[in-house]
């Protein structure tokens, strides 16, 4: 009796055992399906990006709709004026995107900011818009500056004469024109062929926001060219910024050149003269 009595209670023991089990088994499988079931949500893996004004602004996010069934979200950036905004999912530019029950889309947000904006912080809100939702996301645009140079003359004038056979000592002014300072900035010349250019300096190792430095360009006009207009481009640049200046360069014959073509033209015409005197007579 008293044996009976010990398998009874062990038995009753394993059911209620086995009943937990199965009341936990149940409980964490309600919770992880209750968890797949995610709320619509729109996020960025990185909300704060730092750039220059002239780089594109670039966020990869994501879409997830968390509904019972299929959305179209609009999508819009509230940014500055003077900003553009582009979408892009599945390698295409986007305006709008459908997005199915409990589905996540991954969508690029690229931001040019204005040329002329100012270096500091910016906050652009960025919204996906149902008929049902609306999701917002906020990021962060941080502008450090923007590099620009400038190349011309001290007074403006870009074009001058010269002699052939001679040299010609030009004055360059290269500003930058940024809010970033430029370092290794290098000068070159495009001139016609066998024309020769050179500069003092060659290099301008640093040049701060706002200021200028003069430069001397020596340009050398072979002998022999002939009279007329000739365009030499000066260039100055670095990694991160360029500029033009178009020279316009009128060659002239020098006074000797010139004397001895008259002095050419003379000596033919008295030939010619002797000539006809001689044998004109006979």
């Amino acid at each position: 009796m008293t044996v009976k009595f010990f398998y009874l209670q062990q038995s009753k023991l394993k059911h209620f055992v086995f009943s937990l089990l199965a009341i936990f088994s149940l409980t964490a499988s309600y919770a992880q399906k209750k968890d797949s079931h995610l709320p619509s949500s729109f996020t960025a893996s990185l909300m704060n990006i730092e750039a220059t004004a002239k780089d594109i602004f670039r966020y990869n996010t994501s879409l997830h709709n968390g509904s019972k069934e299929a959305r179209v979200y609009a999508l819009e950036a509230m940014v500055p004026e003077g900003w553009n905004t582009t979408f892009r999912a599945q390698g295409s530019q986007v305006a709008s995107l459908k997005v199915d029950s409990e589905k996540t889309e991954v969508i690029s947000v690229e931001i040019n900011a204005s040329p002329a904006v100012k270096p500091g912080k910016y906050n652009i809100p960025v919204i996906a818009v149902s008929p049902q939702d609306t999701l917002r996301l906020e990021l962060e645009a941080v502008v450090k500056g923007a590099y620009g140079v400038e190349l011309t003359t001290p007074t403006g004038r870009l074009s001058d004469d010269i002699t052939e056979g001679s040299s010609k000592v030009l004055q360059l002014s290269v500003m930058n024109s940024g809010t970033l300072p430029l370092d290794g900035l290098e000068l070159s010349a495009r001139a016609p062929a066998k024309w020769t250019a050179t500069f003092e300096p060659a290099k301008v190792e640093r040049l701060d926001p706002g200021k200028t430095v003069e430069i001397k360009a020596t340009l050398n006009v072979p002998d022999k060219t002939i009279a007329g207009d000739y365009i030499t481009t000066f260039t100055v640049k670095n990694s991160y910024a360029n500029a033009d200046a178009t020279f316009r360069m009128t060659v002239k014959t020098s006074l000797l050149s010139g004397w001895l073509g008259i002095l050419v033209i003379l000596l033919a015409l008295g030939i010619v003269y002797y000539l006809i005197r001689k044998y004109g007579r006979r």
